[in-house]
């Protein structure tokens, strides 16, 4: 259920992002959710996100900038060491000079290359480009 929702959330992102909008509400909320939408801030992928009513269903605001070209979240979470991780970046983004894959670690939820500089593996959470 949990994988299905941030792939939901995150097919909806690209979707307001084809047809120019400037602002995206999703629904219901999760804490993998908001951790992904961190890593796309930090990036410079979306200019902010707001979680309201966290502890009910909730929703969240995200503003879009118009850099998201595709964004995916994985339902199966593909387990991956530290060394693989540059051969599956090569594999899934479109070049090196842009995208992300993004990777749930031991360290928390990181991009790749975070990750690669933390030297820690983990599991395949999705990417963005």
């Amino acid at each position: 259920m949990g994988r299905r929702i941030l792939n939901d959330a995150l097919r909806t992102i690209v979707n307001a992002e084809k047809r120019g909008k400037a602002s995206v509400e999703l629904k219901p909320v999760s804490t993998v959710m908001s951790s992904f939408l961190r890593i796309m801030k930090e990036k410079g992928y979306i200019k902010n996100y707001q979680v309201h009513d966290r502890h009910r269903v909730g929703r969240i605001t995200v503003d879009l900038q118009g850099r998201v070209n595709d964004c995916k979240a994985l339902t199966y979470r593909q387990d991956l060491k530290a060394k693989e991780i540059d051969q599956y970046t090569e594999r899934t983004l479109p070049t090196r000079q842009w995208g992300y894959v993004v990777v749930t670690t031991p360290d928390g939820i990181l991009d790749h290359e975070e990750a690669i500089k933390r030297n820690v593996g983990g599991q395949v959470l999705g990417f963005f480009y």
